[in-house]
């Protein structure tokens, strides 16, 4: 962003934390990333500073870690059927699209011993501003109709049709060569990793969301990474406020697709940060200025959890997997 924010009235919310795996990588060519950043004044949620790892129950009062971990797990969720492996090594990937500046912050860690994940292969991947994913563009945004609502219907959307995003469970091969809103990039010393990407938008049958895969103990190579597994498999939320917010901003406002929210929806576990809830700073006046998101992913490094073994904790054998 050339522009600098207005001083931001910060959206807050509770605390954090996630877990899963991840097939070996071969990386097309490592590009030099841009700086990256919204702009001072879009500053941090005062209700924890990023890095900060919340303890888990049993925690004591001093910050002693209890006996078997220290952190909650973050949640391990399904892969969904639009990864395409590590296809892109960059932390700028919003390419051409369109839509709200998102600046995405996550840290990794041990939930056992709280230590940060160095050097670790952590993925992104999230459809457009309306609804559609890269790779898979002629399966389009599941169809539907309607603009969203500042409430629940009651009734959960479900799943969407066949072939469209979120349909048919299993993995699902790219139909086209593009790759926008894709990317995969290193974590540092202190198990950070950041992103530029867009807010993304929603299709039939789910909220929005963005997935994340966290990759260790394979190699960083001039190709990009190779081996190793994967430790976890989540996804990333968005409340409910700053998504009726981006509905009022083109090309967000375009999206006719019936929403589901956060509350109906069947893959999120409805168990805030711990579930991947994202914590976001934002302008509430001012939202198309572009918004920071944040996490600490609690992961289990030694574990496979790679996503494709079910839908997730809160779904029902027929709900869609995106």
């Amino acid at each position: 962003m050339t522009e600098t924010p207005e001083p931001m009235e910060e959206a807050r919310q509770p605390q954090e934390q996630s877990t899963l795996t991840r097939r070996g990588l071969m990386m097309a060519g490592g590009a030099t990333v841009a700086a990256m950043g919204l702009g001072a004044a879009l500053t941090a949620n005062a209700s924890a500073q990023d890095g900060t790892a919340s303890p888990a129950p049993g925690a004591s009062s001093t910050g002693t870690a209890a006996p078997e971990t220290c952190y909650t797990l973050t949640s391990e969720l399904v892969e969904g059927p639009y990864y395409i492996d590590a296809d892109k090594v960059r932390q700028d990937i919003t390419e051409d699209q369109e839509g709200i500046p998102l600046f995405l912050k996550l840290k990794v860690i041990d939930a056992e011993t709280c230590r940060p994940l160095r050097d670790a292969a952590v993925d992104i991947w999230h459809c457009s501003a309306l609804g559609v994913y890269s790779g898979y563009q002629s399966m389009g945004n599941g169809g539907g109709g309607g603009a969203p609502t500042d409430a629940p219907t009651g009734t959960p959307t479900g799943a969407p049709p066949s072939g469209g995003p979120g349909g048919g469970g299993g993995h699902q091969d790219p139909t086209d060569s593009t790759r926008y809103l894709r990317g995969t990039w290193r974590t540092d010393r202190h198990g950070y990793v950041t992103f530029r990407t867009v807010f993304p938008g929603w299709y039939r049958g789910r909220c929005v969301h963005v997935h994340v895969k966290v990759h260790v103990d394979g190699t960083w190579t001039d190709a990009g990474y190779e081996g190793g597994h994967a430790c976890h498999t989540g996804q990333l939320f968005f409340d409910e406020k700053s998504v009726l917010a981006s509905a009022e901003v083109a090309p967000y406002s375009a999206n006719t697709t019936t929403r589901t929210t956060l509350t109906e929806d069947t893959i999120y576990p409805q168990n805030g940060h711990a579930g991947g809830l994202l914590y976001l700073s934002y302008d509430r006046r001012h939202i198309a200025k572009g918004v920071r998101a944040r996490l600490t992913l609690g992961v289990a490094p030694d574990e496979t959890h790679d996503g494709t073994g079910g839908p997730g904790p809160s779904a029902p054998p027929s709900a869609s997997a995106s």
